[in-house]
């Protein structure tokens, strides 16, 4: 029988020892951690450490049917790190400005402070445009990365960066299967805290999951619940039944984040009017076999044999 390696999705550091193993012939498979945790909960073992963990991967790779993982595309590993290092730039600019403010505001500023940070803003502004101009020309290069984001940016609120951070961190969604396990994946996904029939705690998202996806789906999230009637009622209904503005939020950050899934899946663009012409070839349907069941109908069906 074959070797298989099994491996849990740890951020960056499973990837060279799957590299290695997988460019020496080996069968590799990576398994998302969320499917490990509830795999690990119908186990006897409750005791939570790196032995019991890895007999837990190992007993599953045993148990489920395993497919073999394949290296993600270089240009979507590119995207990935750029994608992260851009977001890691955005967060010392916010740092550095906020200093730059509180050292302005000081009773007697040192003007060669102030200038060294500004120095430092204008320099991680450079780096982002680099970075920015990176990415735009990995999607023009690359035809299968092109005609993925110009299909995701026909939703509405998901332009360029939040679309290439999707393929990235997903690697072309080759690790998803489904939209509730890419949810799951981001860590989107609802959990509530159940004893048994009498105490029941608040849902809440898990964020067992991929940071980086639920960061960029909230300014597309916002603008959505702005300009897109679809997901302003999304919004305003979560929010009328809790009281809270960020669980409609997160409610229309979840179904943008599974309508990417599904328009690249079809490889149609989004149609703003879908659901409508849906509701109208239902009601169409429902009407056709009203008549087709009426006595009438019937007739019509005896004449015609």
């Amino acid at each position: 029988m074959p070797i298989r390696f099994v491996m849990e999705a740890t951020g960056v550091y499973h990837e060279s020892l799957a590299y290695f193993l997988s460019n020496k012939g080996y069968a590799v498979s990576i398994v998302m951690p969320n499917k490990i945790t509830n795999f690990f909960k119908t186990l006897e073992s409750k005791t939570v450490t790196d032995k019991s963990m890895s007999a837990a991967i190992a007993q599953y790779g045993l148990e489920k049917k395993m497919t073999n993982w394949v290296p993600p595309q270089k240009a979507y590993k590119e995207l990935r790190q750029i994608t992260r290092e851009r977001d890691q730039l955005i967060e010392e600019r916010s740092m550095n400005k906020n200093q730059l403010h509180a050292e302005e505001t000081e009773a007697y500023p040192n003007e060669k402070t102030i200038k060294r940070v500004k120095a430092r803003i204008v320099m991680l502004n450079k780096q982002i445009k680099e970075i920015m101009t990176e990415i735009s020309e990995i999607n023009k290069n690359n035809s299968e990365v092109a005609e993925a984001t110009k299909l995701i940016t026909t939703i509405p609120g998901v332009g360029l960066l939040t679309a290439v951070t999707i393929l990235a961190e997903t690697d072309g969604f080759s690790l998803i299967h489904n939209k509730r396990q890419l949810t799951s994946f981001a860590g989107l996904d609802v959990k509530e805290k159940e004893s048994g029939t009498s105490v029941k705690g608040k849902s809440h998202i898990s964020k067992r999951g991929n940071k980086h996806l639920r960061k960029a789906m909230n300014l597309p999230a916002l603008a959505a619940i702005r300009h897109t009637e679809r997901y302003r009622s999304t919004f305003t209904t979560i929010t009328g039944k809790t009281g809270i503005k960020m669980k409609g939020t997160v409610a229309v950050q979840r179904k943008l984040l599974e309508m990417t899934y599904t328009i690249y899946s079809t490889k149609k663009p989004f149609d703003i009017e879908y659901l409508q012409k849906e509701t109208i070839r239902k009601q169409e349907l429902k009407d056709a076999l009203k008549i087709e069941n009426s006595p009438l109908g019937l007739l019509s069906m005896q004449a015609d044999i």
